[in-house]
């Protein structure tokens, strides 16, 4: 994977916020790589080429930077809030067969039970795995869970050589009602409580008019 996604780097000398927004402005993106215990070495990368390759998580690049190659990890990708374009990139340098800790996405497959929903309480999962083979999500089934149904950290399958590292009691999913629905079932049965109640007055006041006849 990490062969196909290969960026050409220039090393950079200029640093601060004007230098980084001149660069930003010939659409390309500061970055600093470290690791190894190297130098922290500041680059800049192609704007267009980077962006794609970030659409996915946890990406490894192969780094051309001035004919050296480093393999390495984005671990952490800046972005403006408000045009959400890419500010500036950390990356760690890794070596093949290395495992590194990351978080992974949870992806929920199905549908659970009709009237419920699945709440998520934990979209991802910390793990270590080798760097070169880093999941790109985990896949968890809620297929006709009813109510009540629940999945934890431990219940996720791992594909191999990669290891939990969140808490396995961690819950990931919950299968619950919606409130609005309970409350609506409360509501029609204090309803139909309500109408027995007067029907049973109006039987009882009906009887005693018959009585008094």
């Amino acid at each position: 994977m990490a062969d196909q996604n290969k960026l050409v780097a220039e090393d950079r000398t200029s640093f601060g916020k004007g230098a980084a927004r001149k660069l930003r402005a010939t659409h390309k993106i500061p970055a600093v790589v470290y690791g190894h215990g190297t130098e922290p070495r500041h680059v800049a990368l192609p704007g267009h080429e980077t962006a794609l390759l970030l659409r996915k998580s946890n990406v490894i690049v192969t780094l051309d930077i001035e004919g050296e190659k480093l393999l390495a990890l984005v671990k952490d990708v800046q972005k403006d809030p408000v045009r959400q374009l890419i500010e500036h990139i950390d990356m760690i340098v890794v070596r093949k067969g290395e495992k590194v800790t990351v978080d992974v996405y949870v992806h929920l497959e199905g549908e659970s039970a009709p009237g419920t929903i699945a709440m998520v309480d934990h979209n991802t999962l910390t793990v270590e795995a080798e760097a070169t083979h880093i999941p790109e999500s985990f896949t968890v089934s809620i297929e006709g869970l009813e109510e009540g149904s629940q999945i934890h950290a431990s219940d996720v399958e791992l594909p191999s050589g990669t290891t939990l590292i969140t808490d396995p009691e961690a819950l990931v999913v919950n299968i619950t009602v919606p409130r609005a629905t309970v409350a609506e079932d409360d509501e029609a049965a204090e309803g139909e409580t309500a109408e027995g109640e007067t029907a049973e007055d109006e039987s009882g006041e009906a009887a005693d008019s018959e009585s008094d006849d």
